[in-house]
């Protein structure tokens, strides 16, 4: 069966992570961008904050969607999601430098095709043919 999808979308777990890593956000962010830098994705933008007293949540914007981070150091615990659109950009090469940057001993990940072409169609209400799609099987 093949889907026509607009996009990708990673959902990644990872577990017994780097617990003092997972609290330096200015080294969480440089991962981050070098994660989508190494997936072939245009960086736009980045914004990452450190909670008081632990944790970090973050943002980069690529052209192509985005990737994101949620850490919780005291559980050695980090959620990341890689979005991306179009055939040239790959997340599965963004989860993988994250998996290894993160020290992460453990990992689980579900893989969400975004915008399914053939409900786009249904939903529309003008008759519309996306012409720019990622066909998956």
């Amino acid at each position: 069966m093949k889907i026509e999808q607009l996009g990708r979308h990673i959902l990644a777990e990872f577990y017994n992570c780097d617990k003092e890593l997972l609290n330096d956000h200015k080294l969480i962010e440089k991962f981050m961008i070098e994660a989508a830098e190494e997936s072939k994705a245009t960086v736009v933008t980045s914004n990452f904050h450190l909670f008081n007293p632990w944790g970090v949540s973050g943002v980069v914007v690529i052209q192509e969607s985005h990737l994101t981070i949620h850490t919780w150091p005291e559980y050695g615990y980090a959620a990341v999601d890689f979005f991306t659109c179009g055939d040239e950009v790959n997340p599965w090469v963004a989860f993988q430098y994250m998996k290894d940057k993160l020290k992460a001993e453990v990992s689980e990940t579900t893989e969400v095709p975004r915008g399914i072409v053939d409900k786009i169609k249904l939903y529309s209400k003008e008759d519309i043919n996306p012409t720019s799609f990622k066909a998956t099987v």
